[in-house]
C-alpha cells in the first residue's frame, strides 16, 4: 500500500514514519513517497528516516520527489501536511496582527485567517489533482486551519478527505488518566470545530465521569487545562475546553503575553527547525539524533505564553510524546482493513450539529470502517458554544469565498467577523499587512 506524504521535508513526518514501522499487519503501509517542494529539506528528512528504520525488518520503502504528480499517481492514501509560506510565514501573521493588537496564533484568529487565505487555494489544487490522479485515494489532512481546509478539500473530494488533530486525543487522554481510566476503553463525548471544542462527558463502562472530576478542585487542577482555565471557570462551563479555547476565554491575557515575549511561537520554530536543516546538511551529523532532540525542545515549549499567564508551569511529561501520527495510522488501518474503531475527526456534519448545515466541516467521534468516516449523534451544544461555533464558522466561510472567488472584500469580512477581531479598521489593515508581506495573497483584487 503506498502512503503519499505531502510536505515530506516536515519536521513532523518522522512521527509518521514512526508510527508505521510498528505496524506489522497484513495490508499495511510499504511503500512512502514524501513529496516537498524544497530538496534539501527532503534529503534531511529522509536522512532521519533511514535511521528510524535501521534494523527493522519489512520497513515501508521511502523515496522522495518535488513533482506533485508523481507522488501522488497510484497513491492509496495521502497524507497532506503542507504549510504554505513556510514557518518565516507564520511568524509573519503573528507579527502583522500583533501590531494591531490581536492575536496572531496560526490557526486561532487573525493569524488563522491569513494562514488559511494562503493555504486554501493551494489545498484546491491538490484536491482536484488527487481527483484526476488517484481518485481512489482517501486524503488525511493534517495541514493548518485542519478544518478550513478540510471543507475546501471536501467540495473536490467529498467524505474521501478526513481532517486529524491531536488536541481532541491528548485532551482525552489527559481526563482519562487523572479519572484513572483507561483512555482507550472511554468515551469521550467532544464536540465543536477544529482547535474550538469541548469535553462533555467521559463515559466509562456508561458511567459518565466528568461530574466526578469538575466536584474534585484537587482533579481539575492536576492537568494541563485544569492549570490553563482554572477550577472555577471549567466548572462553570460545566466541560473541558479544548486548549486553544484560552486565546477565547483569557484574549485580552494571551495577546500580552505574546506581545511581551522575546520571540512569537512562529519565530521560534522558523529559528530552531532553520538549525535543524543547517546542521543536516554535514553528511557526518547523526540525523535521528539532532530531530529527536530538536522535537524534545519544540514540544516542552508548545502554548509557553498561555501557561505562563496562567501560571500553569510546565508540560508534563506524559504529554510530550504527540499523537497525531497515532491517529493518523489508525485512521489508515481502520479503512484499509475495515478494522472499525472510534475517532474524533474533521468530517462533513451531515445532520450531526442542527445549527450548521450539511456541508460544514466539524470535529467530532466518528466510526470509521471501509467506507470512511461516520460522524455520531451527539446531544446539541450548549448556547455560548452554539455562539462561538457558528461565529467562527461563519468566518471559515468567508475565507471560503475570498479564496474561490479572489474577492478582498470578502477577506476583509472575515476578519471583521472573527470575534477576536475588534474593529472593520483593524480589519481593512490587517488584509492590507499581510498582503504587504505575502506574496501568495497577491490574488486579492
Amino acid at each position: 500500500m503506498k502512503l503519499t506524504i505531502l510536505g515530506g521535508g516536515g519536521f513532523r513526518v518522522p512521527l509518521v514514519y514512526g508510527a508505521l514501522l510498528t505496524d506489522r499487519a497484513e495490508g499495511r503501509v510499504t511503500r512512502v513517497v514524501l513529496h516537498d517542494l524544497d530538496a534539501e529539506r527532503l534529503s534531511a528528512v529522509t536522512r532521519v528516516l533511514a535511521e528510524q528504520a535501521a534494523g527493522v525488518p519489512g520497513a515501508p520503502e521511502v523515496s522522495a520527489t518535488t513533482d506533485l504528480d508523481e507522488a501522488l499517481r497510484g497513491a492509496d492514501f495521502v497524507f497532506s501536511a503542507i504549510r504554505v509560506g513556510g514557518l518565516a510565514g507564520r511568524a509573519d501573521d503573528e507579527r502583522v496582527a500583533l501590531a494591531e493588537g490581536v492575536l496572531g496564533q496560526e490557526t486561532v484568529g487573525a493569524g488563522g485567517i491569513a494562514y488559511g487565505l494562503r493555504t486554501v487555494p493551494v489545498a484546491v489544487d491538490i484536491a482536484r489533482r488527487v481527483a484526476r490522479l488517484a481518485p481512489d485515494a482517501w486524503v488525511i489532512n493534517f495541514t493548518n486551519p485542519a478544518g478550513l481546509v478540510t471543507e475546501a478539500m471536501s467540495r473536490h473530494l467529498g467524505d474521501r478527505v478526513i481532517g486529524i488533530c491531536d488536541s481532541p486525543v491528548g485532551l482525552g487522554r489527559r481526563i482519562a488518566r487523572v479519572l484513572g481510566a483507561d483512555p482507550g476503553q472511554a468515551w469521550i463525548d467532544y464536540v465543536g470545530l477544529n482547535h474550538l471544542g469541548w469535553v462533555r462527558g467521559l463515559r466509562v463502562a456508561g458511567r459518565d465521569e466528568l461530574p466526578r472530576l469538575l466536584a474534585d478542585p484537587e482533579l481539575l487542577g492536576s492537568f494541563e487545562e485544569g492549570k490553563l482555565f482554572g477550577a472555577d471557570w471549567l466548572r462553570s462551563l460545566g466541560a473541558i475546553p479544548n486548549e486553544y479555547l484560552h486565546y477565547y476565554y483569557f484574549n485580552r491575557e494571551a495577546v500580552r503575553a505574546y506581545q511581551e515575549a522575546r520571540q512569537t511561537r512562529g519565530a521560534f520554530l522558523r529559528d530552531q527547525q532553520a538549525r535543524f536543516y543547517t546542521r543536516l546538511k554535514d553528511p557526518g551529523a547523526a540525523a535521528l539524533a539532532a530531530w529527536e532532540h530538536t522535537r524534545a525542545e519544540r514540544e516542552a515549549t508548545y502554548m509557553a505564553e498561555n501557561r505562563e499567564t496562567a501560571g500553569a508551569g510546565e508540560r508534563d511529561a506524559d504529554d510530550l510524546s504527540g499523537g497525531y501520527e497515532k491517529v493518523a495510522l489508525a485512521l489508515m488501518r481502520a479503512i484499509a482493513r475495515d478494522e472499525r474503531t472510534t475517532l474524533i475527526l474533521n468530517v462533513r456534519n451531515r445532520s450531526t450539529l442542527s445549527v450548521l448545515d450539511a456541508e460544514a466541516v466539524i470535529e467530532v467521534p466518528c466510526l470509521v470502517d471501509a467506507n470512511g468516516a461516520h460522524p455520531v449523534a451527539v446531544d446539541p451544544l450548549p448556547a455560548h458554544a452554539t455562539g462561538l461555533v457558528c461565529a467562527v464558522k461563519a468566518v471559515e466561510r468567508e475565507v471560503l469565498s475570498a479564496a474561490e472567488s479572489g474577492s478582498r472584500a470578502r477577506a476583509v469580512t472575515a476578519f471583521a467577523l472573527h470575534p477576536l477581531v475588534d474593529s472593520v479598521n483593524v480589519a481593512r489593515r490587517l488584509v492590507e499587512g499581510y498582503t504587504e508581506v505575502h506574496p501568495g495573497l497577491g490574488y486579492l483584487k
